[in-house]
């Protein structure tokens, strides 16, 4: 059996609460073996924590969405479909990201320095919602 590491050193190691690690257990998320009431991760759960982290931080997942997946394919959900979710999601805030960076590119560009919101080609960018009586 690997080596047992106790959830400070965990919690350190990750550079997390271990209030964050107890809900993931409470969750389902992660299994620790338990010592007298102390808890202990081997490395297969120090695997778990990481992909939780990565998943939480750069996919920004939901703890139902990584609960989905790390169940695997169930009667009642398919993880494909959480991940195909995801990444539709991904791309539309990649789309609103790229619709951002262009509009201030193009404030750093705009000739009109000290009157930006007159700038006739950022207005053009720029959607005003209509009222709901128009």
């Amino acid at each position: 059996m690997d080596a047992l590491i106790p959830i400070g050193d965990v919690a350190a190691r990750f550079d997390l609460p271990m209030s964050t690690l107890h809900y993931w257990e409470r969750c389902g998320l992660i299994t620790p073996h338990r010592r007298h009431r102390w808890r202990y991760y081997d490395r297969d759960q120090l695997y778990r924590i990481a992909l939780i982290r990565l998943w939480r931080e750069t996919a920004q997942m939901t703890i139902e969405q990584i609960a989905t997946i790390l169940a695997g394919r169930t009667a009642a959900h398919d993880w494909r479909e959480t991940v195909l979710d995801q990444l539709d999601a991904i791309d539309v805030r990649l789309a609103e990201l790229r619709q951002a960076k262009d509009y201030l590119s193009h404030l750093l560009d705009c000739p009109l320095d000290d009157s930006l919101e007159t700038c006739q080609a950022f207005r053009k960018l720029v959607a005003v919602p209509r009222a709901s009586s128009e």
